[in-house]
């Protein structure tokens, strides 16, 4: 009988962007990298956008990702066609049936669909069509699978817990080779508890896993004062441009 492909064996897509900032609804994507590999052996190809956002970059984000103003204007491109590129790349990969892998998906997702309702008037969904999307979050998969594991779980954290290069944190490529790699290492890793479920089956429990997730970060927000506030929603938060779309 012949071998059936565990998930993480198989085609995936790795997205990742670098922004001005944190805030979904207001800052915006400077640049953008989506890495397709059609099996775990096969060499990745990787495509990458250089925007210049038309606002200022702040000094905090040039200090995280390298990338000025004065760069940007000289080397970057217009939004609207790059936003119009990715979200028909991202559509090409979900047709094809090939789960995006996004560390913290919600961040870029939700960044990405309100650069496409500014710059394209439309949304993310809209390029999608059809199209299931299939998110595949190595945040979202190690904070369930290894819930009570000290320190941070940031990209550079889960690599080297998991063993993988990260050779140049916060440039987009580099950061969706290594979280590719790092899905791939959790599946290998978890193979008994993944490994018999579609990568779509993943991608259901990964928003129930997050919404349990959010709602104990909540709980502990509210024990402590705080007045932050943690979104359920998974891979793609709903609210600000969305709702006057």
């Amino acid at each position: 009988m012949q071998k059936v492909a565990l998930w993480h064996e198989g085609a995936l897509a790795a997205f990742d962007t670098e922004t001005t900032g944190i805030d979904v609804e207001n800052d915006r994507i400077v640049s953008a990298a989506l890495v397709v590999q059609t099996h775990a052996n096969a060499a990745p190809r990787t495509t990458s956008w250089l925007v210049s956002p038309g606002i200022e970059v702040p000094a905090a984000a040039t200090a995280i990702h390298g990338l000025s103003n004065l760069h940007l204007q000289q080397f970057g491109r217009w939004p609207a066609p790059v936003m119009e590129e990715v979200g028909r790349a991202l559509a090409a990969q979900s047709a094809a049936g090939v789960p995006l892998v996004i560390m913290n998906a919600p961040f870029d997702l939700t960044i990405l669909d309100r650069e496409l309702r500014r710059h394209r008037a439309s949304s993310l969904n809209a390029y999608l069509g059809s199209a299931p999307l299939c998110v595949l979050d190595p945040y979202v998969m190690d904070k369930h699978l290894d819930r009570y594991r000290k320190g941070r779980r940031t990209l550079g954290d889960l690599c080297a817990h998991y063993g993988v290069e990260l050779s140049e944190a916060h440039e987009a490529a580099a950061d969706a080779r290594a979280a590719l790699q790092l899905v791939r290492a959790i599946g290998r890793q978890y193979t008994e508890r993944l490994g018999e479920m579609t990568a779509a089956e993943l991608h259901a429990r990964q928003a129930i896993w997050h919404a349990a997730q959010a709602r104990g970060l909540q709980s502990w927000f509210t024990r402590t004062g705080s007045t932050e506030t943690c979104d359920p929603a998974w891979p793609l938060r709903t609210g600000g441009l969305a709702d006057a779309a």
